[in-house]
């Protein structure tokens, strides 16, 4: 999977909690995200109103973060309610880390078929 495809279908499966993501549209989201943070980061150390865009653009992608990582721990075969052990401290962290990381289940299963790619409806 392509890098810009995998943050297009991040924005575009904004609420879909059901499904699956890959392994590689899942780590490439997380790395843009680690890039655009660094971003901000610099930028907010000479301009106010960069720290005030980091702050919008990271209360905008918690909620499709969740998403994505609920469809990756579907993708390993997991429930998605796995995501809530990251609530424990540092021990939560490294396991929701680990199932983050396991390889894709092969074929359908429970959570459905491999990801696919969404496309935008022509208006």
């Amino acid at each position: 999977m392509n890098p810009f495809i995998a943050y297009e279908q991040f924005w575009l499966r904004f609420f879909d909690f059901r499904g699956r993501s890959s392994r590689a549209e899942f780590w490439f989201v997380v790395l843009i995200n680690v890039l655009l943070s660094i971003l901000f980061s610099v930028g907010a150390r000479t301009s106010t109103l960069v720290g005030y865009l980091a702050t919008i653009y990271a209360l905008a992608t918690t909620i499709p973060g969740l998403a994505l990582t609920v469809r990756r721990l579907h993708d390993s075969d997991h429930r998605g309610w796995w995501v809530l052990i990251s609530l424990v401290p540092i021990l939560g962290a490294l396991v929701l880390i680990y199932f983050e990381v396991l390889p894709s289940t092969p074929g359908p299963n429970r959570f459905g078929l491999p990801s696919r790619h969404v496309s935008v409806p022509d208006r």
